[in-house]
């Protein structure tokens, strides 16, 4: 199975929002040198979120670029948010941004080796083919006090980060449309996110997934997520709304938990492994699939469902400490799954409480009375 295809997607899940918070920022505009931004990178001042995009432009487009910037010509501006700790995010520019970086230091991301421009006649003759090293001090010079312009966000009010999604939704003007989780990922990060991304490669949930390739759209790592959001639920404000929104609750879990201390990372971390390492070993291959009679035949599907991934999940964390025989597990958890009840609010309403609640209760029912 592909690594970005691992999870079905579920209707009404990915429902985006405008916070009802009214926030206040200010933005604003100025141009920074190149050198600056390189030592703004280079000392942890400006930061690439952990893990938001890896670096993707071959070695012609960033000689195309620095091309560009030898000559002078007009480049198109980043985006970055300061955030309570008075660090910059890089919003949008990554690739620019890193490809300077790359130049002046002198090792191109993509391959490791020596940045040197492209040998070809669209890149002008004095530089063609030179690292940044081999060129003369005015051409250094050049580079180095290029300007770029940089539009700054900060959130005034409220005293937190919160509106640093919305940001990132709708500035972000890359190749492709971010995922939620990469969102959360570039902007809630913090000790929680590293636990997601150490999870995401245990060896026992990669063989729940069926892929040891990790989904380079984080679907997997929003799983984890859901792990603990959904088994905190009860415990939360959301649980007594009528509906959440999903995405907006993982988002307010997510920056909830941001900074978890060591322990509570540690006993987050057991919980996890304990829970799927159990159902996975008393369930198997099918474990959080659902199945449906075709021509009096079971069969399963091929996906993960997350729905029934919370549900499991929130059950077996109130009774998985129940003493029963592997086979019997197995059998329950199909019947689980073909239960017209839990069949239905698995696929109707599930972002609903009341179906919350209700998936929760009959997986009980099923996998524990």
């Amino acid at each position: 199975m592909s690594a970005d295809n691992l999870t079905e997607e579920i209707r009404g899940e990915q429902e985006s929002y405008t916070d009802e918070s009214l926030y206040n920022i200010t933005s604003y505009g100025t141009d920074i040198m190149l050198s600056q931004i390189v030592e703004m990178y280079r000392s942890g001042d400006l930061e690439k979120p952990e893990l938001q995009r890896n670096y993707v432009w071959q070695k012609s487009e960033a000689s195309r670029f620095i091309d560009s910037i030898l000559l002078g010509l007009p480049v198109p501006g980043i985006f970055l948010a300061k955030t309570r700790e008075k660090k910059f995010l890089i919003v949008d520019g990554y690739q620019r941004i890193m490809t300077v970086y790359d130049y002046i230091t002198g090792i191109f991301s993509k391959d490791s080796k020596v940045f040197k421009l492209s040998n070809t006649e669209n890149i002008y003759h004095h530089w063609r083919g030179k690292a940044y090293a081999e060129l003369t001090e005015t051409f250094q010079r050049a580079i180095r006090t290029y300007s770029i312009h940089a539009t700054i966000f900060e959130q005034k009010h409220p005293d937190d980060d919160s509106s640093m999604y919305q940001i990132f939704e709708r500035i972000n003007t890359g190749g492709r449309v971010l995922k939620p989780q990469e969102i959360r990922n570039c902007v809630y990060y913090g000790s929680f996110n590293t636990l997601l991304a150490e999870l995401n490669r245990e060896d026992v949930w990669r063989i729940v997934l069926g892929s040891h390739e990790l989904d380079s759209r984080m679907s997997d790592i929003e799983l984890i997520l859901r792990f603990f959001a959904f088994i905190d639920l009860p415990q939360r404000k959301e649980a007594k709304q009528q509906r959440i929104n999903l995405m907006k609750y993982l988002n307010t879990y997510m920056n909830d938990n941001r900074n978890i201390s060591s322990d509570e990372a540690e006993r987050l971390r057991t919980k996890f492994i304990s829970i799927i390492s159990s159902l996975y070993k008393q369930i198997g291959a099918h474990l959080f699939h659902t199945a449906k009679y075709k021509s009096s035949i079971i069969t399963w599907a091929r996906k993960i469902n997350p729905v029934v991934f919370d549900a499991v999940c929130s059950a077996a964390n109130i009774y998985g400490n129940e003493s029963l025989p592997d086979s019997s597990l197995s059998e329950r958890y199909t019947r689980l799954v073909l239960d017209e009840e839990f069949t239905s609010v698995t696929r109707q309403q599930t972002t609903d409480t009341a179906n919350i609640h209700r998936r929760v209760e009959i997986a009980r029912s099923f996998l524990y009375d």
